[in-house]
C-alpha cells in the first residue's frame, strides 16, 4: 500500500506518491481544477491505480504557525472528498515553504521559467509527502 501527497490549490492540485515501502515520494502529476466532481474522479483513479491507504494533505502556515487564509477552503475540500472515500485515512501535514523549496529545486536544476510553473505544484507534493515519509522514520 502507498500513500499520496497532495499540494491543494485554488487552481491546481500537486499529486505526489510514495514508492510501496514508503521510503520516498515521486510526483505524479498536476491536475488542473475543473469540477470537485472531475477532481475527485482523478484523486480516485489515482487511489485505486496506486493502492493508496492514506491521504496526506498540506496545511498551509505562515511563517509565524498561523494558519493561512488557504485553510479553510483546504479542510473543506478534504472534508467533501472524505464524503467519496470514507473508508480512507486523511492526514495534514505542514507545508511551510514548500512552494519555495519546489520553485529552488526546478531552478537549481535548470527547469526555464515558463515550465515551473507546471511542475512547482507537483515538486511540493513530493516535498510535502516526503517531509512526512521521514518524520514517521521510514
Amino acid at each position: 500500500m502507498r500513500i499520496l501527497g497532495l499540494d491543494v490549490g485554488s487552481r491546481t492540485i500537486g499529486v505526489a506518491c510514495s514508492d510501496p515501502l514508503l521510503l520516498t515520494a515521486q510526483g505524479m502529476e498536476t491536475i488542473r481544477r475543473q469540477s470537485q466532481k472531475k477532481d475527485f474522479a482523478r484523486l480516485k483513479e489515482i487511489i485505486k491505480e496506486k493502492d493508496v491507504h492514506r491521504v496526506v494533505v498540506g496545511k498551509p502556515r505562515h511563517m509565524n504557525g498561523d494558519y493561512s487564509e488557504n485553510m479553510e477552503k483546504i479542510e473543506q475540500f478534504v472534508s467533501e472528498l472524505k464524503k467519496v472515500l470514507p473508508e480512507m485515512e486523511f492526514v495534514y501535514w505542514d507545508e511551510r515553504l514548500t512552494t519555495v523549496m519546489a520553485t529552488q529545486v526546478l531552478m537549481e536544476g535548470n527547469v526555464r521559467r515558463e515550465k515551473r510553473k507546471q511542475f512547482v505544484d507537483k515538486m511540493a507534493a513530493v516535498l510535502i509527502l516526503q517531509n512526512y515519509l521521514d518524520a514517521q522514520g521510514g
